[in-house]
């Protein structure tokens, strides 16, 4: 039975579980961390297609089934606890694959992006309107401060939807398969990441005003900081590049 308080919906197709596990691109050598195996169906597959997996889940009297689903499995560790207090910095390198509850996908994948030195990518199935916020370009309504955060860290590919009547509960919306491999360095060079992230929240704070309008809280001359950077101040937050933001940021840094 699906708890609905853990966000529970279970995915069962076996087509659809092995075309996760091609997205997710699993080699023998690699060790998988699953988070939220539930019923254990792709659980099984990744145990034979990895060296190893670590499986993670909250609910102990789903865990307790699927100790006696793995008594055999010599490669398969099933650990009871919540994800975002794992320690994945302890594990070597690693790939992560993972049917997410809504509920906690976006801590999820910055607890995740906190480990990049060892996660090499993440196979995640998560909510298809996060997902495409996720990919988004400039210019896209879906674009704005998850799209920039992610794709700063990673590059993050939408490689198929799984209509809602394929999970069990049925869900309210569709859901989306998203690869996301991690970058060696970012696509931009900032002189201080906290300000280039305090510029981007700040901006997308309130989309709907102009660039200026939305960052004039930030510096009294926040215009011809912009016209500098060569960023019309009537432009809006979600026209700009990841490479604008970036030289925004720079040059207020300067300032």
């Amino acid at each position: 039975m699906a708890k609905k308080h853990l966000g529970q919906n279970f995915l069962f197709d076996p087509s659809i579980l092995k075309k996760i596990i091609e997205a997710a691109q699993i080699s023998y050598e690699d060790t998988v961390v699953e988070i939220g195996p539930g019923p254990g169906r792709l659980t099984k597959m990744l145990a034979d297609n990895a060296k190893k997996v670590i499986a993670i889940e909250i609910d102990r009297d789903l865990l307790e089934r699927l100790k006696g689903d793995f008594i055999a499995y010599k490669n398969v560790e099933l650990i009871h606890g919540d994800a975002l207090e794992f320690p994945f910095e302890d594990i070597g390198k690693f790939k992560v694959v993972a049917n997410i509850p809504y509920y906690i996908t976006t801590p999820i994948i910055f607890r995740l992006l906190d480990t990049k030195k060892s996660l090499k990518t993440m196979t995640l199935t998560i909510q298809k309107e996060v997902a495409e916020r996720i990919i988004a370009k400039p210019g896209k309504k879906d674009y704005g401060v998850l799209s920039i955060m992610v794709q700063y860290y990673a590059h993050p590919e939408l490689k198929f939807i799984i209509p809602k009547e394929a999970f069990r509960p049925v869900p309210k919306v569709d859901s989306a398969v998203l690869h996301i491999t991690t970058l060696d360095k970012p696509p931009v060079f900032v002189k201080d990441e906290n300000l280039f992230f305090s510029v981007v929240r700040t901006s997308f704070s309130q989309r709907r005003k102009t660039i200026a309008n939305s960052l004039k809280g930030l510096c009294e001359d926040i215009k011809d900081i912009l016209v500098k950077s060569g960023i019309d101040p009537k432009r809006r937050p979600e026209t700009l590049s990841l490479e604008e933001f970036a030289r925004l940021s720079d040059n207020l840094k300067k300032e």
